[in-house]
């Protein structure tokens, strides 16, 4: 452990940050799997109501992500990157 008093404090705030940001990734990866659960259901057998259902996960998902992306928790690219591959994995369904 640090002995430096702006040390011990710079550890602390590293720490807070670190549980901040493993939350809303967690959140992030879990609205994908969301989706893509609703996708596959979707494509199994395709119905209005599905439809809307994929539609409401992937806008809570782009939220989420955006979000995460404003916060920085996670880089601009990478929020991108999971954009496309939810838009990707729509596409043929």
């Amino acid at each position: 452990m640090a002995n430096i008093k702006s040390a011990i404090k710079r550890v602390e705030i590293a720490e807070r940050n670190r549980l901040r940001n493993k939350s809303h990734k967690s959140a992030v990866r879990t609205l994908m799997k969301k989706y893509f659960t609703a996708v596959d259901k979707h494509t199994a057998a395709p119905t209005a109501e599905s439809s809307a259902e994929v539609q409401k996960c992937m806008s809570e998902a782009y939220q989420k992500i955006d979000k995460a992306v404003q916060k920085g928790v996670l880089h601009r690219n990478n929020g991108a990157n999971k954009k496309a591959r939810l838009a990707k994995v729509l596409k043929p369904a």
